[in-house]
C-alpha cells in the first residue's frame, strides 16, 4: 500500500470560477500550470478559462453521462505516477457534481488526493443571505418531478437550521410554490448568475418573492437560501430554559435581560420565554432552599461534625 502511494499520482481538487474569472486563486492556477492533466466537466468552459490566464495542457471531458468510462482511464494514469487536475463547470468538484464519484474511486485506491480551495456558490449566497450561518443544511438540486419534490420539502418541515438549495431557472417558480405550500412563508434569498455580470438576488418571504419574480424569464445558475423552521423553537422548552439559567443563574443577569438575550439568540418570541422563566424562577428557588437546609450550610460544621 505504502509503494503505491508512493509512485502514484496526485489527484488535485481545483475549485474554479463560478462567474468572474478574477475569482481563482494563485495556488489553483499553478497546479493547473503543473499537472499533466485536466479532466473537465465541460472542455469548451474550461478551455476559455486556461486560455484566459495562458495556460496550455491536455483536456478529457469527465461529466455525468461518460463518467464510468473516463474514471478507469484517469485512475490508470493515477496510478501509473500522473498528476491530474479535477475541475468541475463552476465552483468547487464534487458538490452536487459528478467529481465525487471519481474522489470515492480515488480514496478506495489510495491515490493521494488534495484539495484546491476556492469558490462555491452555495457559500457565495449563504455569506449575503442575512439569514442564520451558524447552521445549514446544503441540498443540491431536489428531484425534478414535482411529487418527489414535494415529498422532499415535506421532511425538512421542522429544520431549524437554514436551507440551501441550487435549481434550474425553468423550476424556480413551481419550487417556490411548492415551498409555500408545504413550508410556509418564510424569508428566502435566490440569487442569479452570482458573481456574473447579471448577477441579481431577490429577497423577502416566499410569496413576496414571487411576487417580484412576476411572469418574468429567469436565466442562468440559481442558489436558493431559505430560513430554517421557526416552529420547532416552540418545542425546545429545555434549550431555551437551558439557556435562561445560564445567563441568569450562571452570569448573573436580571431576568428581564436574560429574557431579552434568549429570545433573540434563539429566535422566539420574548412570550414563550418568559413562560419558561418562571419555571427557571421556581427552580432556581427550589435548589437555594434545598442548599440552605444541606448539613454545615447554617451552622459551618462539615457532615462528618454532626452528631461528635
Amino acid at each position: 500500500m505504502k509503494s503505491q502511494e508512493k509512485s502514484s499520482g496526485i489527484l488535485y481538487i481545483v475549485s474554479t470560477p463560478i462567474g468572474n474569472l478574477e475569482d481563482i486563486t494563485l495556488r489553483a492556477l499553478r497546479v493547473l500550470k503543473e499537472v499533466d492533466r485536466i479532466a473537465a466537466e465541460d472542455t469548451r468552459r474550461t478551455r476559455q478559462l486556461l486560455s484566459h490566464y495562458g495556460i496550455h495542457k491536455p483536456l478529457l471531458s469527465y461529466h455525468e453521462h461518460n463518467r464510468r468510462m473516463r474514471e478507469e482511464s484517469l485512475l490508470e494514469e493515477l496510478r501509473g505516477g500522473r498528476n491530474i487536475a479535477l475541475v468541475t463547470d463552476a465552483g468547487t468538484p464534487g458538490i452536487s457534481d459528478p467529481g465525487e464519484n471519481l474522489v470515492r474511486r480515488a480514496v478506495q485506491e489510495s491515490i493521494p488526493l488534495v484539495p484546491i480551495p476556492g469558490p462555491s456558490a452555495l457559500v457565495a449566497a449563504l455569506s449575503v443571505s442575512g439569514l442564520p450561518t451558524q447552521s445549514f443544511l446544503f441540498y443540491g438540486f431536489l428531484p425534478s418531478k414535482p411529487p418527489a419534490r414535494q415529498k422532499f420539502l415535506l421532511s425538512l418541515k421542522d429544520c431549524p437550521e437554514t436551507l440551501i438549495f441550487y435549481e434550474s431557472p425553468r423550476r424556480l417558480r413551481s419550487f417556490l410554490e411548492d415551498t409555500f405550500r408545504i413550508l410556509g412563508d418564510r424569508q428566502v434569498m435566490v440569487a442569479r448568475e452570482m458573481t456574473k455580470l447579471y448577477e441579481e438576488v431577490y429577497r423577502g418571504t416566499v410569496s413576496e418573492v414571487l411576487q417580484e419574480l412576476g411572469e418574468e424569464e429567469i436565466k442562468g445558475e440559481v442558489t436558493i437560501v431559505l430560513q430554517g423552521s421557526t416552529l420547532s423553537a416552540k418545542m425546545e422548552g429545555p434549550a431555551i430554559e437551558e439557556a435562561l439559567e445560564l445567563y441568569y443563574r450562571e452570569m448573573g443577569l436580571s431576568m428581564k435581560e436574560a429574557i431579552d438575550r434568549v429570545a433573540e439568540e434563539l429566535g422566539v418570541s420574548k412570550k414563550e420565554v418568559y413562560r419558561e422563566s418562571l419555571r427557571v424562577k421556581r427552580k432556581v428557588k427550589d435548589r437555594t432552599r434545598e442548599e440552605s437546609l444541606l448539613p454545615g450550610k447554617n451552622s459551618g460544621e462539615s457532615p462528618g461534625e454532626r452528631g461528635t
